[in-house]
């Protein structure tokens, strides 16, 4: 890749002040796929002044000009989406058929998404008739740190580049240095859409390292973090003394609540969600929830589709999961599932180890495990991989209360055909999202969690809310 090596600041791409570079390895093979540079505290200063520079005029600029680049942002994006996924495939090893119909046609949803949300927005309006002359401002923040993750990189990318930009924030963008292909991608293509020098900066490196510079930097007005609630805490911390603003989407572990009188997909339908990108969602319904009636049989369903779920290099095109992201992700899954078993969950499909077809790679057997309890670790503990908990309950209360019994709170999942029953479940769920019936939310649906699954919300008005601050002003009329 052209700038694996560089960085994007000012508009331009610049060498590293201290070169120090760091293998970006492809997880279908464990080989070297590219060598990406890592900065340190020259370059982040660096990235962070020039964000400082650019943002009067950019706070300035009309929102329909901002709403245009956007615009143009957009078709740019477009341009390269094949570019984009193969980075991704690569980088990360979604498969290359999961990484073009899923992984980047996230960025464009949420980019058509912002643009439909910004054209509808009040950025300025009177406060009412009870206060002559007083005006509401929505402004931007001021410069904001985007610490992006490693599991949906564009998706999370498009959440915070699109709504900071349309609020007139400038930025500077760290992606996970797991999956750094993509990012650089995206600033080639931010470069091509022509955003004025500045509002758009972008520098590779780790959590420790540029993550951590970024979130004590006194320059920084904001930091909005995904990734885990581990780091979270420790952002929240090191942003304490500059008195930032903190957006944080973390972990999950969320219940998939199957009634009784759920449609006959429902089982089926929930492990497949669960798997979705090798298991690597924090949204993902890794805790299935079964009425007893129809429990047994709901294991055995879950078991079947287990075994009958493709395991693919993800350079091969056709349907199936691919590795995990990373050899320490896999030694994690690995000992999770041998605790699951240590622990008495009762193994039904999958285990330890490789798929018998595949001798190298991170890629790990689609597992499900039935009869696990809520003192088991497994219940407990994001696995981040294709790993399924099955637990029965009898009632709806009982459901409820295991659902809510997590220290995590981002999505839960209702199965159920009584209308009624559905509306009592969800309203008593504690988590951001509740999907129902297999029915996804639309573009600019507000995601985010409650409890340790993080603050703020991603996506449509509220995202953009997320990089504004308030101003009242009286006798304005």
């Amino acid at each position: 890749m052209e700038h694996s090596r560089h960085f994007y600041i000012d508009g331009r791409w610049v060498a590293p002040a201290k070169p120090r570079d760091l293998d970006v390895i492809d997880p279908s093979t464990e080989e070297v796929c590219a060598t990406i540079s890592i900065g340190d505290q020259a370059d982040t200063d660096a990235a962070v002044a020039a964000a400082r520079r650019a943002f009067d005029g950019w706070a300035a600029t009309p929102v329909a000009a901002r709403i245009a680049a956007l615009e143009r942002l957009l078709a740019a994006y477009l341009e390269r989406s094949e570019d984009m996924a193969q980075a991704i495939t690569a980088e990360m090893g979604a498969p290359i058929d999961w990484s073009r119909q899923q992984q980047v046609t996230s960025g464009d949803w949420h980019f058509e998404a912002f643009l439909a949300a910004a054209r509808e927005m009040d950025w300025e309006r009177p406060l009412g008739p009870h206060a002559p002359g007083e005006r509401i401002f929505h402004e931007p923040i001021g410069v904001v740190a985007l610490i992006t993750p490693w599991n949906w990189p564009m998706n999370q990318i498009a959440l915070k580049v699109a709504p900071a930009l349309l609020a007139g924030c400038t930025m500077v963008l760290k992606p996970s240095e797991i999956s750094p292909l993509s990012g650089l991608v995206f600033a080639e293509i931010v470069d091509a859409a022509g955003l004025p020098p500045g509002v758009f900066n972008l520098v590779n490196g780790d959590g420790p390292g540029v993550g951590s510079q970024l979130s004590v930097h006194a320059d920084v007005d904001m930091v909005s973090f995904t990734g885990s609630t581990r780091a979270g805490r420790l952002i929240s911390k090191a942003a304490a003394d500059t008195i930032k603003r903190v957006s944080l989407e973390l972990g999950g572990k969320g219940a998939n609540i199957i009634f009784s009188d759920a449609d006959d997909k429902a089982v089926k339908r929930g492990v497949a969600r669960c798997f979705g990108n090798s298991g690597q969602s924090c949204n993902a319904p890794t805790r299935m929830l079964v009425q007893r009636d129809r429990y047994e049989a709901a294991v055995e369903i879950a078991a079947k589709a287990a075994a009958e779920t493709p395991v693919i290099p993800a350079h091969q095109e056709g349907r199936g999961i691919g590795p995990v992201v990373s050899e320490m992700q896999f030694d994690k899954i690995q000992a999770l599932i041998q605790i699951g078993i240590d622990e008495g969950a009762r193994l039904v499909a999958g285990g330890t180890g490789r798929p018998e077809h595949l001798n190298r790679g991170y890629f790990v057997r689609p597992t499900v495990f039935a009869d696990v309890t809520p003192d088991m670790t497994i219940y407990r503990e994001e696995i981040f991989g294709p790993v399924l908990s099955i637990t029965p309950f009898d009632t709806e209360q009982e459901a409820i209360a295991m659902a809510n019994d997590t220290e995590y709170g981002l999505t839960n999942y209702i199965q159920t055909t009584d209308k009624d029953r559905l509306r009592r479940v969800a309203r008593r769920l504690r988590s951001g999202m509740v999907e129902c019936n297999g029915k996804g939310f639309g573009k600019g649906s507000p995601f985010g969690g409650m409890k340790q699954s993080g603050s703020g919300r991603e996506g449509g008005v509220w995202g953009i809310h997320e990089f504004l601050e308030v101003k009242t002003v009286s006798d304005w009329d």
